[in-house]
């Protein structure tokens, strides 16, 4: 009998997992509510400029290769990789600059101007440069490629020499400050868990992969736009049967009087029935409002989110040559700023940010003799904290964007370039995308909020429904969410297609003993 699977959302990891699964030879068919695919992954147009809505850093190439390799294609087949010619220019507060690059002999030489000359800056970097190895080798082993399904899983002890090295109770900031004395190398070197939507100061420090993955693989960008990925998934999905459907809005999920999810109910009143339901909507949204109330909805309300953004994407009337393709400006009040995002949930009174110029690396993003420009500013998901105005937090963001850029770049007209200006704020990341209060890339990557402590793929309160996405394991960012695909092909083949050796009771208690008492020993001599 050929089981049949409904897919809510075309993101990422509904995409990918329609792709792996109907080449597996399930009937799959997608559900997404907008009219394109690639949920925050996809493109703005506006006559001829073309804008990356969230993701523009093609980071960990090779969990997207084995992505394609598994489903037997090869990725140079469907996307052309542009490599950055260096991957930031970094702008101080006082107009300092800095270059990030993977060239290690030019990046040696900019670290002396700011960590000095001697034979130390070198080898300090060096060091540094290894850790990261370290947390990113061990972290794809153990949280990427390692499915939590039970508690057996987590503390299992061939974990314990792959843990030990990824100063889990250790920050990203803390960490950086061990190889790097000067204040603008610490935030050089710190900055990236924005992309995972928290601060570096409470960040775990295995998430230091970032910044290995930037100086090792470097940055890539796809030829016409990130979205492309996810195009290339889809017809690969289509090819072996897939169906998607758009402008399709799914109002709830159907789980009949014993518990078992049976399909899906759209808007429209029209019932797909389904064996199994995979929700690719963010979890949170999907178990407030899609699914029957539990306990455990509300308990998922109070986790800790990541931030949001206001997002600016702007068509430009000529070039900014002053720009590169990735830039970032950070605040002086580094520290302070991240408080503001993550405690007070509002726009910093100095806010750090992210532009992006696709045109620099891809012409074809913007018109000829013309750029387009992205501007990420980090910001407070939605929360209770009264009398928040978006509007005004918006105009304030814009205004401090065109200041600081024309400030720091010397560039006394910037503000009249803009033709044309498209932004996001939370609001619109959760009315479009249905994002749990605006939170871009969901649940938090706190120590309890990972690993077995993260929502599993496999949902534990109804049956025959599996999650796929941002919040659920292993976690958020496209590679991450690419690996989870791969671990729910798995587990769905393991349940329909392939036989498998149950775990017997006493194995389980076992493994638990001797990893409970690995890790409190661990704790012990560790914490410190």
């Amino acid at each position: 009998m050929v089981v049949k699977i409904i897919i809510i959302g075309a993101g990422v990891g509904g995409t990918a997992a329609a792709a792996r699964l109907s080449k597996r030879g399930f009937q799959v068919e997608v559900f997404e509510k907008n009219a394109y695919n690639g949920g925050r992954c996809s493109l703005i147009q506006h006559k001829g400029h073309r804008f990356d809505q969230g993701p523009s850093l093609y980071l960990m190439p090779k969990i997207f290769e084995e992505t394609f390799e598994d489903l037997g294609e090869d990725i140079k087949n469907h996307i052309d990789l542009l490599k950055c010619p260096s991957n930031y220019s970094v702008h101080f507060h006082d107009g300092e600059t800095f270059e990030l690059t993977t060239d290690i002999s030019k990046l040696s030489r900019s670290l002396e101007k700011y960590e000095g000359s001697g034979e130390s800056t070198l080898i300090n970097f060096l060091s540094y440069l290894k850790e990261t190895h370290v947390h990113y080798q061990r972290s794809v082993k153990v949280a990427l490629k390692t499915d939590f399904q039970h508690w057996y899983d987590f503390f299992n002890p061939k974990h314990i020499p792959d843990v030990i090295q990824l100063h889990l109770l250790d920050t990203v900031y803390n960490r950086v400050c061990k190889y790097f004395k000067s204040d603008y190398m610490r935030k050089a070197f710190s900055f990236q868990t924005m992309y995972l939507g928290m601060s570096p100061y409470d960040g775990l420090a295995p998430y230091s992969l970032l910044q290995y993955t930037e100086i090792a693989e470097g940055i890539w960008y796809p030829k016409g736009g990130f979205n492309k990925v996810l195009q290339s998934l889809e017809q690969i999905a289509v090819q072996y049967g897939a169906k998607f459907n758009y402008k399709t809005n799914v109002q709830e999920i159907i789980v009949d009087d014993k518990g078992v999810a049976k399909g899906i109910k759209m808007v429209n009143g029209d019932v797909v029935n389904s064996d199994i339901v995979i929700c690719n909507a963010d979890l949170v949204y999907a178990y407030n409002k899609l699914l029957p109330k539990t306990s455990y909805a509300n308990k998922l309300g109070k986790k800790e989110l990541t931030s949001s953004s206001i997002s600016f994407y702007w068509s430009m009337k000529t070039i900014v040559p002053q720009l590169k393709v990735h830039n970032i400006f950070l605040a002086e009040k580094y520290k302070e700023s991240f408080d503001q995002i993550f405690k007070d949930h509002t726009l910093p009174d100095e806010p750090s940010f992210y532009v992006n110029v696709p045109s620099r690396i891809d012409p074809s993003a913007a018109p000829e003799g013309k750029d387009t420009i992205v501007v990420l500013v980090p910001v407070g998901h939605i929360s209770n904290v009264p009398n928040i105005d978006f509007d005004k937090l918006v105009e304030r963001a814009r205004e401090q964007v065109i200041d600081t850029i024309e400030k720091r770049l010397k560039i006394s007209n910037f503000r009249s370039m803009i033709d044309h200006e498209i932004v996001n704020d939370p609001r619109t990341w959760q009315n479009e995308f249905n994002l749990w209060k605006g939170s871009i890339l969901g649940l938090s990557h706190s120590l309890f909020q990972v690993l077995w402590f993260r929502p599993s793929l496999k949902c534990k309160i109804f049956e025959n429904l599996y999650f796929v996405g941002a919040s659920a394991q292993p976690g958020t960012g496209v590679p991450i969410v690419l690996c989870g695909a791969k671990m729910l092909e798995k587990q769905l083949c393991d349940r329909f297609l392939d036989s498998k050796v149950e775990i017997s009771i006493w194995s389980k208690c076992v493994s638990f003993l001797i990893g409970l008492l690995a890790l409190l020993i661990f704790w012990f001599f560790f914490r410190f």
